[in-house]
């Protein structure tokens, strides 16, 4: 297994980052992966994946990058910056770092991911700039257009994994942001299930990175050669993904017969709800403003199709069997919600 060793004051002073690079990086690995983690990312990867394997048959090398910066064990570390750390920044201004990348480091990442000599395909200077394209490809054609809706998403895991951190503490938040990662006491923190060096945090800075697709990967900053930054000037990041409740909206549009007799909205929300679902889940999945979700699912409840509990700090909403027959009788067959 890998292991950093993180203090108190690393940890204390940690924070969540929204990142559009790593949001557009989770998503070309899904592309690269070719396989859905849920419905919601089924639809869009048959969406998009036809247009990203032809653009990849028509650039050989482009091809060969990609399939060398994402190996089965790590990524290329051109390709993962960290985040700045002090909010989000513009997708251009982030992928401007992988862009700028020099030629002979983007090789040397490639080797170690490659665990051996680049082949002579990828013998070039322009891997950084491809890299780059590629990655503003796959944000422009298949990210930028749902950001907003994404966005929100990230923002409610965000606040869901901080109201679970003041109620359970570290050691909770962290077992449950990624596979292999846990907390094992004594200042170390369990990365990965796959071997490797420890690594010492200690007075640097440490970013959580929730991104929708199912995807999640470490990166940390690699000091230029010959310079030895000050530890406080380091960061490190952990990418992992959204609640698989919030990522798998599984939004399909309300049946006209049930949006006719409840409303639009209080349809969609009856719809949702499959699962129990928070006010700020539901917001986030919806677009709906917080106060017409509460008074939605106000109605719904007094008309005895909803039901609520508490569960620690949060109000889980579910269908009563009335609500869950008023929806399956819009969705017949095994496959209804």
């Amino acid at each position: 297994m890998s292991w950093w060793r993180v203090d108190t004051d690393t940890l204390a002073g940690s924070r969540f980052v929204v990142s559009p690079l790593a949001e557009a990086l989770a998503a070309l690995k899904t592309l690269h992966r070719g396989r859905a983690a849920h419905v919601g990312e089924h639809r869009w990867l048959t969406s998009h994946l036809p247009g990203y394997r032809d653009r990849l048959a028509g650039d050989p090398v482009t091809a060969a990058l990609v399939g060398a910066a994402l190996g089965p064990r790590w990524n290329a570390t051109f390709l993962t910056p960290t985040p700045p750390g002090d909010g989000a920044r513009p997708f251009a201004e982030e992928l401007e770092r992988v862009r700028g990348t020099p030629p002979a480091a983007a090789r040397a990442d490639l080797e170690e991911t490659l665990s051996r000599p680049l082949p002579g395909l990828l013998r070039r200077d322009d891997l950084a700039r491809r890299a780059a394209d590629v990655l503003e490809w796959a944000w422009t054609e298949t990210v930028e257009p749902s950001w907003p809706r994404r966005l929100r998403i990230i923002e409610a895991d965000i606040v869901a994994r901080t109201a679970r951190l003041g109620l359970h503490g570290w050691a909770t938040a962290l077992n449950e942001m990624r596979p292999g990662m846990r907390w094992l006491g004594d200042d170390r923190l369990r990365t990965t299930a796959c071997d490797g060096p420890p690594l010492e945090l200690a007075r640097g800075r440490l970013m959580f990175v929730p991104v929708t697709p199912d995807q999640s990967w470490l990166c940390w900053d690699v000091p230029p050669a010959g310079r030895r930054p000050l530890p406080s000037a380091l960061r490190y990041a952990v990418v992992y993904p959204c609640s698989g409740v919030l990522a798998d909206d599984g939004l399909r549009p309300a049946p006209r017969a049930l949006a006719a007799l409840l409303g639009t909205a209080r349809a969609g929300l009856l719809t949702l709800l499959d699962t129990p679902k928070t006010t700020t889940q539901l917001v986030a999945l919806t677009g709906l403003p917080l106060g017409s979700v509460g008074r939605h699912l106000r109605i719904l409840r007094e008309a005895g199709l909803l039901q609520r509990r508490r569960s620690g700090r949060s109000v889980l909403y579910f269908r009563t069997a009335a609500g869950r027959g008023l929806v399956a009788a819009q969705f017949p067959g095994p496959g209804g919600p």
